[in-house]
């Protein structure tokens, strides 16, 4: 019993991701900073290709490379096709970086996950993807280790010194729209599995929510590149017709700010959106979209026990449930909630505001190279004509009505909580 537990610590893929994630983090607490990870798209050009930016940039990736190839190795995979594929895929993921950094494409909103996953795309569906390029597509395993890392980011201080408000709005909207979202798509014949998916996506915070969610139950990989699609197709309209919308309604600029940070689902797009407004709408979305960051844990850590109870993807429909002990929960349950989790509460509540603020940035840039090569990855596990002929459309319509419904609560919640008319109006 104690050598399956010690295999299960060494060997699954959620356990190598927590291991991985706090082996980078110890790693730049003690020292190791490499310049910016490598690649800043505010030197311009010299950023991107100065001999010095591509170094950095591409010692980072080697670094990146051996460790991931140390878990795989742990993992029991393939070392030989990992070792060959994974320069490949991290070039992949370096041009889609670089891409984002046009001036014209951020301002747009389009952030490195969509240029990410559009390269992704064009390589699966239209080059083909080579067989020795399959050996570094791992998807979960690069996520789960970004999601570990982004702890470090999500500082439960932070939130709750701009105030309660957002973390208010937050759950209000995640009680409500997950529920909807859940309910609207069982009514159209999506399965669990897929509904517990975009319910997440929708109700918290996008294609993160959609990670963990997937991580939580066990997912399906061509589901969370579906909703990962979805999210990220859908926010792009709502970037810039939101802000015209706050002007249209007359909404001052907190409120407005507060109904962005809670609707639109990537980060990027929200900070485009509330800039469009002024200071203090970006202020307002930036709090109410950390607020649902800082509750991924949480919700990831429900959805995990929630679906066990239920007995998985078909709980609802099983006659005879299987007993649900602590010991099959723990089995369940996401590893790498847990090092998120744990790294929140170190960067909020135990290592110094300096130390912090000087780790900060690098572990960012690390947690943003991860989440490029997942995204890339997902691209490259994707077929587009197999996502469109998904379960009939019915998964596309239940998200896009749930988007709906979220954005008219979520409105209602930014005017109680941020309007003045009930309380005191913060000071953004």
């Amino acid at each position: 019993m104690a050598r399956a537990r010690a295999g299960e610590l060494l060997r699954s893929e959620d356990w190598v991701s927590v291991w991985l994630g706090a082996v980078l983090i110890i790693l730049v607490l003690v020292g190791v900073r490499p310049e910016a990870a490598g690649l800043s798209c505010s030197d311009g050009l010299d950023g991107l290709f100065g001999a010095g930016s591509l170094a950095t940039t591409f010692g980072v990736g080697a670094a990146l490379g051996v460790l991931c190839l140390i878990g795989v190795r742990l993992m029991e995979g393939a070392v030989r096709g990992f070792a060959v594929a994974f320069g490949a895929v991290f070039v992949l993921a370096w041009a889609a970086r670089a891409i984002a950094c046009n001036s014209t494409l951020s301002e747009r909103g389009v952030s490195y996950a969509i240029t990410a996953l559009a390269l992704g795309l064009f390589v699966s569906n239209v080059l083909g993807v080579p067989g020795w390029l399959r050996g570094a597509i791992r998807t979960e395993y690069y996520i789960k280790t970004g999601l570990v890392i982004l702890g470090t980011n999500v500082l439960f201080g932070q939130v709750l010194e701009a105030g309660m408000y957002g973390m208010v709005q937050a759950a209000g909207v995640i009680a409500v729209i997950w529920y909807l979202c859940f309910w609207l798509s069982r009514k159209l014949r999506v399965d669990e599995e897929f509904s517990a998916m975009m319910a997440t996506a929708v109700s918290i915070c996008g294609v993160s929510a959609a990670i963990a969610a997937c991580g939580a139950i066990s997912g399906d990989r061509k589901k969370l590149s579906y909703v990962t699609s979805l999210v990220l197709v859908v926010a792009a309209p709502m970037m810039i017709l939101m802000p015209l919308a706050v002007d249209w309604l007359d909404l001052s600029d907190i409120v407005g700010g507060a109904w962005i940070g809670g609707t639109i689902d990537t980060t990027g797009a929200v900070v485009v959106a509330g800039e469009s407004i002024g200071d203090s709408a970006t202020n307002a979305a930036t709090i109410v979209k950390l607020s649902q960051n800082a509750l991924l844990g949480v919700a990831a850590f429900a959805l995990s026990v929630w679906w066990t109870v239920r007995g998985g993807a078909g709980g609802a429909d099983n006659a005879e449930r299987p007993e649900v002990s602590a010991a099959v929960i723990w089995e369940r349950f996401p590893k790498f909630v847990l090092g998120f989790l744990a790294t929140s509460l170190l960067f909020s509540f135990v290592l110094t505001d300096g130390l912090v603020d000087a780790t900060g940035s690098l572990l960012k840039g690390l947690r943003t190279w991860l989440f490029a090569l997942a995204f890339v990855c997902i691209g490259l596990e994707t077929r587009l004509r197999d996502l469109l002929s998904m379960e009939g459309g019915r998964p596309a319509a239940a998200f896009v009505v749930a988007q709906a419904a979220n954005v008219l609560w979520t409105l209602l919640l930014a005017w109680v909580l941020f309007g003045g008319s009930i309380f005191g109006v913060p000071d953004l």
